[in-house]
């Protein structure tokens, strides 16, 4: 288990670590299956929260930016796969949403984190993004997101991907 005093975030230049999750539409969504593609892999705490409703809406409307990478948003949080399908309606999330009740993927990542909010700890997702690169390895991680500003970030990096390859 990951906490404060003992990292374990996945660092850029380290091999993504492989996961198969169900998706908002019940498919599965495995990471080797995206490989040649860049993979903007986002972990939230919880579905239609203002924060997390925020973010989603930017990748949502920065899809048609994030279609000339040819990149593939995947949004992942411990949510079922019904709350995700809710959301995902809600506010017409136009990528998928992935479901990791069991934190195993954002264990693996280092996103499921100790967390402390007003002085109560409890185990939970930091916000974080991870873009992956085509050939499956970590680009650049973003930890402890804001998410103000947060997907230009991102477009950004994977601009500078592009140019790279």
């Amino acid at each position: 288990m990951a906490t404060e005093d003992a990292p374990t975030w996945i660092e850029a230049g380290a091999k993504a670590p492989a996961f198969t999750l169900t998706a908002d539409d019940g498919q599965k969504v495995r990471l080797s299956d995206l490989k040649g593609r860049p993979v903007v892999l986002y972990f939230y705490p919880a579905d239609d929260t203002p924060g997390c409703t925020k973010e989603a809406c930017a990748f949502r409307d920065a899809q048609a930016k994030l279609a000339g990478s040819e990149a593939v948003v995947l949004g992942v949080s411990p949510d079922d796969v019904a709350s995700h399908e809710k959301f995902r309606d809600k506010y017409s999330l136009n990528f998928p949403l992935l479901a990791d009740p069991d934190h195993k993927v954002a264990d693996k990542y280092g996103a499921w984190r100790e967390k402390n909010m007003y002085g109560k700890k409890s185990m939970g997702i930091q916000r974080s993004t991870f873009l992956i690169d085509a050939d499956g390895k970590v680009a650049k991680v973003w930890k402890r997101v804001s998410v103000d500003g947060h997907d230009e970030q991102v477009l950004n990096a994977l601009a500078e991907l592009k140019a790279n390859s």
